[in-house]
């Protein structure tokens, strides 16, 4: 029986080789009935008005229970990289909502990304639907197979990736319940991989608690203690017309890439969407992932400058630059000039956007047991 568990462990390519160190065995573990991602019960923010509009999920793509679950496999699955070290969840931690705690991410070689991993919270409600910092990738069905050929990040080419998921016995099963057949293509790999991505909705947190006692987002939320409501009230006056939207302003996302005035530089510092349109009204604009759960997502912003909320609102507060394309909406140059007591209120009211079941759901967690 041993001989026989160390013969699949090898045809799935986790066992070492001869005279080398094996590595460790990671075995496939999935429920009998898959877990639910194709119709969440959704709070009414999510499912209603503005955020049916704000949702990007493709008519060729829809999430479905079977697609999802494969995409969960393969988003953990270190076969994707070159080498058979890196997943997409090495740099996307789910109890960091799927964001990576260090300021750039180690690859499959140990080289650093040159910028921050960006949280994959509610990333289907974007309705431009471009990817990355600077919104290179045109789809995020593009977008999740980009990171596998980076010769950086996973260094893998889609031959390789290809001949790897149709040459492991677990994959077979999975494409024909996600597509009909077993046939392993790019488009369905990188179908099942969005899918799981956008599967990735929180909604139950102490915002979202209180959201739902009351019926307009300026009334005090019961729920809250009076440094939070104080700090909503700050971020409905000064932050709202950016990180605001959707059905009674719930989703915390920005609808296209700003430039907030973190650098007046245009000659050495990242460029951002500049880099890829070489449009230089441009110059300096990012895209900017929900607030959801922004407290587990540090470190802050592109290339992880800041390392805790105070030192992000001490940017909106006080650090504001003039640069040229810098969006208005960013505060005054120089800053909101906050006082120390609204920005407490503000990193308190910023905290209420955790959501601690959706960073434990098992239905999100590593498919792969380690023994």
């Amino acid at each position: 029986m041993k001989s026989r568990l160390l013969g699949i462990a090898m045809a799935l390519g986790f066992a070492g080789t001869a005279g080398a160190a094996e590595k460790p065995v990671r075995t496939l573990q999935l429920p009998a009935t898959p877990y639910r991602y194709s119709d969440e019960v959704l709070p009414p923010q999510f499912k209603n008005g503005e955020a049916r509009r704000l949702d990007s999920t493709p008519a060729s793509n829809p999430i479905t229970d079977a697609g999802a679950t494969l995409g969960r496999v393969l988003f953990y699955d270190t076969r994707l990289s070159a080498n058979g070290t890196t997943a997409c969840a090495s740099c996307h931690h789910q109890k960091h909502a799927f964001s990576d705690p260090n300021k750039f991410s180690k690859g499959y070689e140990g080289k650093l990304t040159d910028r921050n991993a960006m949280p994959l919270v509610d990333v289907r409600f974007y309705p431009r639907g471009r990817y990355f910092w600077d919104e290179r990738a045109a789809t995020l069905e593009e977008q999740v197979l980009m990171p596998i050929q980076n010769k950086v990040e996973m260094g893998q080419s889609l031959e390789g990736l290809l001949k790897s998921l149709a040459d492991a016995p677990d994959y077979s099963p999975l494409f024909a319940k996600a597509f009909g057949d077993s046939k392993v293509t790019k488009d369905r790999t990188a179908k099942a991989l969005a899918q799981f991505v956008r599967s990735l909705v929180s909604y139950q947190s102490r915002f979202d608690e209180g959201l739902a006692q009351v019926k307009t987002n300026d009334e005090p939320f019961p729920n809250f203690t009076r440094e939070e409501n104080r700090g909503k009230d700050q971020f409905l006056r000064r932050c709202a017309n950016c990180h605001l939207s959707g059905d009674r302003q719930a989703l915390f996302s920005t609808n296209r890439a700003l430039n907030n005035g973190l650098d007046a530089d245009t000659k050495v510092a990242d460029l951002g969407v500049a880099d890829v349109t070489f449009n230089r009204f441009e110059a300096g604009q990012f895209k900017s992932p929900s607030l959801r759960n922004v407290e587990y997502t540090g470190p802050y912003m592109h290339d992880g400058r800041f390392k805790t909320l105070e030192e992000v609102v001490e940017h909106y507060s006080s650090g504001v630059k003039n640069h040229p394309t810098r969006d208005p909406r960013s505060g005054p140059v120089g800053g909101f000039r906050f006082s120390n007591g609204e920005k407490a209120a503000l990193v308190a009211f910023l905290k209420t956007l955790s959501d601690s079941k959706f960073i434990s759901d098992p239905k999100f967690s590593d498919p792969f047991v380690v023994k």
